[in-house]
């Protein structure tokens, strides 16, 4: 299975949040870490709710943590 067309940055906000992990981020954003892991590799797309979660425990603006790249 091909990558998808969102990129993400949430491994290095992890890592700049105090080496938060995947299991930590999963429980503030209220899903599976299967699931962080999932979208960290670019294997599944988030719903736009877990995005814009994801993007508030990191208090960034969503563009800043996803990006489009057809």
């Amino acid at each position: 299975m091909a990558d998808l067309p969102i990129k993400n940055k949430i491994r290095m906000l992890r890592f700049m949040s105090s080496e938060m992990t995947q299991k930590e981020l999963a429980e503030r954003v209220g899903v599976t870490r299967q699931t962080i892991m999932a979208i960290e590799a670019a294997k599944y797309s988030p719903s736009l709710e877990v995005a814009f979660k994801i993007a508030h425990v990191f208090n960034v603006s969503i563009e800043e943590v996803f990006e489009y790249q057809p």
